[in-house]
């Protein structure tokens, strides 16, 4: 297919969405933000879906009919299968949403429903860091870890929809600590930004008043993940030691795709990155202390390249590599 195709890339998330006519090279030609407003209702945020189509189909000055197919992506829990929102937390009071059918009879065209984490994956596959690559992971860091597996064009959603957890990995059984998830030893209870800050309140609690981060300036009241890695590079002890520390963790995230994947690159997505080349150093740095001798020594290691947008492309980029496979119908 070439550049000429136009589909529509829409990502939902708990705030806002974003909608964008996405070409067949994965460049983007519109880009729209609406609120999502969860509160307001499943009907309205459907209504609101639809609203950002239509605004990003008339920002790159086309027309419905000019579309070849739509891709959506949203939060929470799913069944990719009959493209339902089942229970999400970020979207509540939204239970058992038809997304992908409601989609598909406002606009009579063929449409796919994803997993957003999934979608970023996918995006950064299709136009991002991965362009060129067989197998891409991806890790988005924020809040929590998120992110998605893409296997020759196909994203790894599994059985029951649920495939490419990856921050709910266990690395951690001896007094493991809990994951927002409610279970324990997960990645994300360890390297995400939000364990990052509560495991530098422990260590400051312990500390006696040595680390500058006693004192550092805090947004809001409270340290954050971008404070502490801007102490760990002007050299405080303890900020170094957390920074490195969550550089262990994320590489052992990383070596268990090796082992099961075996990818040709793995991507780092999501807030925490602004840390910079540094951390995908020490990352680079620990995967052989953890991972087989030949998958440390060839799988790339990167950040991600299409920031924010990386849900909408990759919800797009779904849909188009489904519809050259002629698996999109509207029955």
């Amino acid at each position: 297919m070439d550049k000429s195709l136009r589909i529509v890339g829409l990502d939902v998330g708990g705030t806002s969405m974003k909608a964008g006519v996405v070409d067949g090279s994965g460049r983007p030609l519109s880009n729209v933000t609406l609120p999502t407003e969860p509160e307001l209702g499943q009907e309205h945020g459907l209504a609101t879906m639809c609203a950002a189509i239509r605004k990003a189909i008339a920002a790159a000055k086309l027309q419905p009919a000019d579309i070849a197919a739509i891709g959506v992506a949203t939060p929470g829990t799913m069944d990719l299968r009959t493209g339902y929102i089942l229970d999400p937390p970020n979207l509540k009071p939204w239970h058992n949403v038809p997304v992908r059918d409601h989609i598909r009879a406002q606009f009579a065209l063929p449409t796919v429903f994803q997993n957003d984490a999934n979608a970023a994956a996918f995006g950064e596959y299709w136009a991002g860091a991965g362009v060129g690559v067989r197998s891409l992971v991806l890790f988005t860091l924020g809040t929590g870890i998120g992110g998605g597996i893409i296997l020759d064009d196909r994203v790894l959603e599994g059985e029951h929809s649920h495939g490419g957890e990856i921050g709910h990995m266990k690395i951690a059984f001896d007094s493991p600590r809990e994951c927002g998830c409610g279970k324990f030893g997960c990645l994300e209870a360890y390297a995400s930004a939000q364990a990052v800050v509560k495991r530098t309140y422990e260590a400051l609690a312990a500390d006696a008043g040595v680390s500058k981060l006693h004192t550092w300036p805090r947004t809001d009241g409270e340290l954050s993940a971008r404070d502490i890695f801007e102490a760990a590079a002007k050299g405080d002890a303890l900020a170094e030691r957390i920074f490195d520390e969550t550089a262990f963790f994320l590489a052992l995230g990383a070596s268990n795709l090796m082992h099961v994947i075996d990818p040709e690159i793995i991507v780092f997505g999501g807030g925490m990155i602004a840390a910079g080349e540094l951390l995908l150093q020490r990352i680079r740095r620990h995967v052989p202390r953890v991972a087989f001798p030949v998958p440390a020594a060839l799988t790339r290691i990167s950040f991600a390249k299409l920031g924010n947008d990386a849900g909408f492309i990759g919800a797009a980029g779904c849909a188009k590599f489904l519809l050259k496979k002629g698996n999109l119908g509207l029955s």
